[in-house]
This record gives C-alpha cells, sequence and structure tokens, in this order.
C-alpha cells in the first residue's frame, strides 16, 4: 500500500531542516541561561513565565497577569537591570503555481529591546524598541522593505487600589502608542492572534483591515483613564492624536522607506468597556470597544476621512496545572466616510476566533479563523477585494520557559484580490504568475520564539 506525503507536510519537513538547528542552539542558550537571565517582569516578581502567561504560552496573560498590567507593573520589587531582548527566527513557505518553485525564506525576523517595570508603588512602564529584518519583493502585497528600526509597543502607567470588605478598586492613567495595547484581554487587536512577529495576522493578502486592527500602531499617541471594579466591570476611555513633535520617538519609520506618516485631525475617541467574571478554574470577559478616527487623505492638512470601529470580543480561560484551554474571539466592523467622496461610503469587517490548548506549559496547538470583508463602494478597482477567510492551525513547544518553537500552516477559503483593472483574478507577491485559486496562497510558517 502506498502512502502519498502532502505538500504541506513536505513544506514542514523543508523548514525543520533549516530551523531545527538554530532552535537546538536558541535552547542550548536558554538552558545555560534560565537561572539569570529571565525576562523583566518575571525577574521583579520573583515568579516563572507561566504566572503571568497561560501555559506559558507568551502573551496571551492569566488573570494574575492582566492584575500586573492593570496595576502598573509594579507588583514586586524594582529591579537592578530593567531590561530584556527577544529575537524571533522563521521559516516561510507560500504555495505557487506552473513550473515555478514555491516561495521559500528562512530568515532572523525581529529583535527587540525591552524596558520596563516598577519605578515607584504607583508608577510602571513597558516599552518596546524593534528592529525589522529587511525583506524583498514587488507588487501590491510586499515591499520592497529595508531593515528598520524604531519604537514599538510602549505603555506608561499611574496605577492605585483601593481595598475594603466591599470593594475591590483599580484606577490609573496610561500613556500609549497603539491603540489597544493598553488592553489585558487576549482578544483586544494589539494582542491578538497573529502576534508572532512575521505571521498571518488574520488579514491576508489583498484585503484591507479596519484601523483598529494596527491602522495606527506606533503611529499615533494617546492618553486615557481607566477603572476595575471589584474583577466585574472595567472601563476605560482614551483619546489619540498624531505621534509627531515632541512624541515622534514613540513612532516607527514607515515601510517601503519613504512613506508618509499617517495623520490623524485633533484628539480621536477611544472606549473600552468589559465584564468579567472567575469561577473555580475558570475565567471569561466579554467586551466592547469603540474607536472614532479623522485621518487626512493626503499629508497633514486638507479633507479627511472618518473611521468608525465598533468590536464586540470574548474570551474564555480554564488554568489548572497540567492543562490550559483558551478561547478567544473578535468581530471588529468599521464605517468609512470619506471626505472627498461626498455621500460615499465603506464598510470592512474583520472576524477572528482561535482556541488552544497547553499541557505542562510545554506542549499545546491552537487553530484559528479568520474572516474579512471589504465593500469596495469607493475604493474601486486595486489591489483590496472583499473577502478573504481561511483557518491556521498551529503546533508549539516550550522547550524552557523563554523559548517556544511553533509551526503554523495557513489555508485560505477565499482570497478578495483584485488585479489593477478590476478583473478578478489572483496574483503571488511578487506579482509574476496568476494564481487561479484562493488555496495557491497557503503558507507555511515555523517560527523560533526566543526572550531573555
Amino acid at each position: 500500500m502506498k502512502y502519498r506525503i502532502s505538500s504541506g507536510m513536505r513544506a514542514m519537513v523543508r523548514h525543520l531542516q533549516w530551523v531545527l538547528p538554530t532552535a537546538l542552539a536558541v535552547t542550548t542558550t536558554a538552558v545555560s541561561l534560565q537561572a539569570s537571565a529571565t525576562p523583566i517582569f518575571a525577574r521583579q516578581t520573583g515568579q516563572n513565565c507561566q504566572a503571568c502567561h497561560v501555559g506559558g504560552q507568551f502573551p496571551e496573560l492569566t488573570p494574575y497577569g492582566r492584575m500586573f498590567k492593570l496595576t502598573g507593573y509594579t507588583l514586586g520589587q524594582r529591579t537592578k537591570l530593567p531590561l530584556a531582548v527577544m529575537a524571533v527566527f522563521t521559516g516561510t513557505e507560500q504555495k505557487n503555481v506552473g513550473a515555478a518553485p514555491p516561495n521559500s525564506a528562512f530568515s532572523f525576523n525581529t529583535a527587540s529591546l525591552f524596558a520596563g517595570g516598577k519605578i515607584t508603588d504607583n508608577i510602571g512602564f513597558l516599552a518596546q524598541y524593534t528592529y525589522n529584518s529587511p525583506s524583498t519583493g514587488t507588487g501590491p502585497f510586499i515591499g520592497p522593505f529595508s531593515g528598520q528600526a524604531g519604537s514599538d509597543n510602549t505603555d506608561f502607567r499611574y496605577a492605585n487600589r483601593i481595598v475594603n470588605d466591599s470593594t475591590d478598586l483599580i484606577y490609573g492613567v496610561t500613556f500609549n502608542n497603539n491603540p489597544s495595547v493598553e488592553d489585558v484581554w487576549n482578544s483586544s487587536p494589539a494582542w491578538g492572534y497573529g502576534y508572532v512577529p512575521g505571521s498571518t495576522n488574520g488579514a491576508g493578502p489583498g484585503f484591507l483591515a479596519p484601523i483598529l486592527d494596527g491602522g495606527l500602531a506606533q503611529q499615533a499617541v494617546g492618553a486615557g483613564a481607566y477603572v476595575y471594579w471589584n474583577k466585574t466591570i472595567y472601563a476605560e476611555i482614551s483619546g489619540y492624536r498624531t505621534g509627531n513633535g515632541v512624541f515622534s520617538f514613540l513612532t516607527q519609520p514607515q515601510n517601503p522607506p519613504g512613506a508618509s506618516q499617517t495623520y490623524i485631525a485633533g484628539t480621536n475617541p477611544y472606549l473600552r468597556l468589559a465584564l468579567t467574571h472567575d469561577w473555580g478554574d475558570s475565567n471569561a470577559m466579554v467586551g466592547y470597544t469603540y474607536f472614532d478616527v479623522n485621518q487626512y487623505e493626503n499629508g497633514s492638512s486638507g479633507l479627511t476621512d472618518e473611521y468608525r470601529d465598533n468590536m464586540v470580543d470574548f474570551q474564555y480561560q480554564y488554568i489548572l496545572d497540567p492543562n490550559t484551554v483558551t478561547v478567544e474571539v473578535s468581530d471588529i466592523n468599521e464605517t468609512v466616510n470619506y471626505g472627498s467622496a461626498g455621500s460615499v461610503s465603506d464598510t470592512n469587517s474583520l472576524f477572528r476566533a482561535k482556541a488552544s490548548y497547553t499541557y505542562e506549559a510545554k506542549y499545546g496547538g491552537s487553530l484559528a479563523f479568520f474572516s474579512g470583508t471589504n465593500s469596495l463602494n469607493n475604493y474601486g478597482p486595486s489591489m483590496f477585494g472583499n473577502g478573504t477567510s481561511g483557518w491556521t492551525p498551529e503546533i508549539f513547544w516550550i522547550p524552557v520557559q523563554n523559548v517556544r518553537i511553533g509551526y503554523q500552516y495557513t489555508f485560505y477559503n477565499s482570497v478578495g484580490a483584485l488585479d489593477l483593472t478590476g478583473t478578478p483574478n489572483y496574483y503571488d507577491t511578487a506579482q509574476t504568475l496568476p494564481i487561479t485559486k484562493p488555496g495557491d496562497y497557503n503558507t507555511s510558517f515555523l517560527y523560533v520564539w526566543a526572550a531573555f
């Protein structure tokens, strides 16, 4: 009896040949450094990584991790060297058609330097500075890009807590550079599925994501106030403006080089509400986010387009050693009103869902689904499509608490890319070969993610 090996399995084997030597080197280094070089907050609190991260699956937060962030990163003792580093190595392969070989690459992807932790009993912060390696290519979906460095997710906080027989109230203020980066649930855009640098983010090729989904990350700065009452009700109101002038140190260069910074008009409101409940070894959250942005169409003045985003989301966790289960769901719906297009408007939506499981904080897997639509009323014939959806199964291994090795394979059910004439079609990222079906975009992704 003969057995056939699938193309996805062949891709995985090829990637393992590339990645395993690197993974072994990183893991060996991690074992030798683990006693003295854990990330900043583990050193500050004296806890291991899985105290804050579900099953050790960073960056997903446990209830303890959420309380650490809500109280301003101040739990524990100040450390002498509040620094940490992170690096990500990735191997990717995208399917192709015809006689051309698949699009394959293995590379160093990203490196970050972190600073943060407790400043006073009420003030703390997390600041990230990231270098992204060069990537090359042409066409509307990628590049040509170059390696660049700049500020990444950054969050400064003041927080206080009132606890008595009837009340547990946390209140504080946040100053940050990415709408939703201050959030403590992993159904929010800044920390939702797709957080492994270089992985599929649930949008897919040729899809225009809502602005809440990273459209202003490291391009805007915001400040706001929040309260968390009796571990039940969370409420936040913030305002975001362009990250220029004195705040330009919190922005990141645009890619490709020479692209202009995103400018928004005035102060734009961000509202977050969440209802939470803990019972036994489980906890759950249901939330709502509203974000209303006026973005200049050209440069830093003139007509603006209004992006009005509404998101509902849900998160469930079961945490009882040696098992953890998480479920995260988010649905963002956006209406765009154009300053130069009269009464014409567009709608964009992005739905994501992910379930994951870990055993002994070492072995795990997840399954994610994404679906996005664009109405295309004003975009016209362009690179954007009106429907992209697919699935991403993942397996991962955490050999030591500082290192995560994982493999993802993204299956596309639909890809709404259009060519520049408006004719429905599919193209590879180099725009050289016609791609005849969504499955030709299917992508293998293998990564080694380490933080010390």
